[in-house]
């Protein structure tokens, strides 16, 4: 498995740092869902879909009908498959496909779970995400050492139960570090 000083990263929140180039990842902050010998891949979970609702995206199943479904975001997960859904979620609903990634998170990627949380029978606490990233081997632990992403542990609080606009803040203040005492570039000695 490839580890990053020592350890795998699944599980841990990754901040984007202000020097990150990529537009569409200013102030994200990514749960990673899967690190190792073959890369790593994540969600962003702090950007909401303006122009699709979940709502839209329950039209073709046979879950439509229902008010709840009007509450519910769906977030950009990535710029990989967007048109791919998953499911970040609480870790008590276990059903085929689901991913448990600790024994608080897991991911599913089913219809199943979708219907399941129309009806009130998915999981307690949930995040619907249209699309990835995804790492190369090596790619990854490159862009943590360029001071692209700050490595925080993750947070059922901040992912579930804070507001989108405040997650990366919150994220940031985790890791104890001051911005402005960050040194953000590399340099070599």
């Amino acid at each position: 498995m490839t580890i990053f000083n020592g350890k795998s990263l699944t599980g841990k929140f990754l901040v984007s740092m202000p020097k990150l180039d990529d537009e569409s990842l200013h102030q994200s902050v990514v749960y990673l869902c899967s690190h190792g010998k073959d890369g790593a891949m994540g969600f962003i979970i702090n950007k909401k879909l303006k122009d699709f609702s979940f709502s839209d995206l329950a039209v073709p199943l046979p879950v439509n009908q229902f008010s709840n479904l009007e509450n519910m975001y769906l977030y950009q997960g990535g710029p990989l498959e967007k048109i791919r859904g998953f499911v970040l979620h609480s870790a008590e609903y276990n059903r085929p496909g689901t991913y448990q990634i600790d024994n608080q998170i897991a991911v599913s990627s089913s219809l199943d779970v979708l219907k399941d949380i129309a009806y009130g029978a998915g999981p307690k606490e949930n995040l619907v995400a249209l699309g990835y990233l995804a790492w190369d081997p090596m790619q990854l632990e490159s862009e943590i050492v360029n001071n692209d992403w700050l490595i925080v542990d993750s947070s059922h609080e901040i992912m579930f139960h804070t507001q989108d606009e405040l997650k990366w803040q919150k994220a940031l203040d985790s890791s104890g570090i001051d911005l402005n005492q960050f040194v953000m570039q590399t340099g070599h000695a």
